[in-house]
């Protein structure tokens, strides 16, 4: 079946903002924020410049307290150098037309001691290892062993998720994206195979899903549900990630969240190869706001998806990294820049704001 592309090029309306088109730039670690402040700067500045065309930009993800930081030079949003360096970012992707969420996070287990304050040991709702890597100055090395977060610990850091988002409204975001996807925190608490805890936050899945619900309410509380998303991915096995029964789990949570009236539910599409189908379809049903796609869609996959309603928006992760005008080239049909992996994750320009437009091509 050949769909029209015309589609990914119309208009949606998303909370209270007006997307010019159904193109989405997906939340991309790139580790390459200040050392030492873990603020943006204006390198990453012009990297969002350059796609601020996209209906929509997420940021890459952004922790909410030194706490919920795993990787090095990934950018926070809880000191005020930082929330100044987001000030420049999104200032400048205002003045090019764009519209950008700040993608919030914490990694939870997925940490290294090195990176927690005071050397202590990264938080977890289990004290279960992952089996896992994480990024630091020397390369690719084994998270640290966890502990369990006591349940005043997990009051404090749902006030971090609303705290980070009063800083995001602070720094001139459109709105945030709660990062409850790929294996950290959120997740961690979500599934089974990371959550052993019999308390009120472990067991049942009302129970398992209690964290992400109270963090949404928080975030909803210091702005509104139409500035507010969130993102998952329930087939997943990024980070060490397994659940013995996913579909309801998520059923359960997509229904709660879509109570909250939240802006958009963002799927992270991906599943572990030879497993049994997720049927993404229910959470399209039982999430009543924008349902935003992602994982190996290409231009074509992306209209027959709308085209079919099974998803509002796509969002692209690779394919933004190496073609910053990504939406001229589906406008186009124009052949794409290849990825250079090997600049993915730190480093400097190459390979994050030299990748030639078509103009330049």
């Amino acid at each position: 079946m050949t769909v029209d592309a015309s589609v990914l090029f119309s208009h949606h309306r998303l909370g209270t903002l007006d997307l010019p088109n159904r193109i989405v730039m997906a939340p991309l670690t790139r580790n390459r924020a200040t050392p030492g402040t873990d603020a943006p700067h204006s390198m990453n500045t012009d990297y969002y410049v350059q796609r601020a065309r996209a209906g929509l930009i997420v940021t890459e993800a952004t922790q909410i307290s030194q706490q919920g930081q795993g990787y090095i030079q990934t950018p926070g949003i809880y000191t005020d150098a930082q929330v100044e360096g987001w000030q420049a970012v999104t200032k400048a992707v205002h003045a090019a037309g764009g519209r950008i969420f700040l993608q919030m996070w914490h990694v939870g287990r997925v940490s290294h001691v090195s990176l927690q304050p005071g050397g202590g040991a990264p938080v977890a709702p289990s004290a279960i290892q992952a089996k896992t890597k994480t990024y630091l100055a020397h390369g690719f090395d084994s998270v640290s062993m966890p502990r369990a977060l006591e349940i005043e610990e997990i009051v404090l850091t749902v006030r971090d998720y609303y705290n980070a988002t009063v800083n995001a409204r602070r720094a001139g975001f459109d709105g945030v994206e709660i990062h409850a996807a790929n294996g950290y925190l959120i997740d961690q608490f979500l599934r089974d195979g990371s959550n052993h805890r019999t308390d009120a936050y472990g067991g049942s899945i009302e129970n398992r899903t209690r964290f992400a619900i109270e963090v949404a309410e928080a975030v909803v509380n210091a702005w509104e549900p139409g500035r507010v998303g969130i993102r998952l991915s329930p087939a997943s096995p990024a980070n060490d990630m397994t659940d013995s029964n996913p579909a309801p789990l998520f059923d359960h949570l997509a229904h709660n969240l879509s109570a909250l009236k939240l802006a958009y539910l963002h799927i992270n599409e991906s599943q572990t190869p030879g497993a049994t189908p997720f049927d993404f379809t229910s959470l399209r049903r039982a999430f009543k706001g924008t349902y935003i796609a992602n994982a190996g869609y290409t231009r074509e996959k992306a209209a027959e998806a709308i085209v079919e309603g099974r998803a509002d928006l796509v969002a692209f992760g690779k394919l933004y990294i190496a073609n910053p005008d990504l939406v001229e080239r589906f406008a186009k049909n124009a052949p794409l820049n290849e990825p250079d992996q090997a600049s993915f994750y730190g480093g400097g320009a190459k390979g994050y704001i030299d990748y030639p437009t078509l103009d330049a091509s």
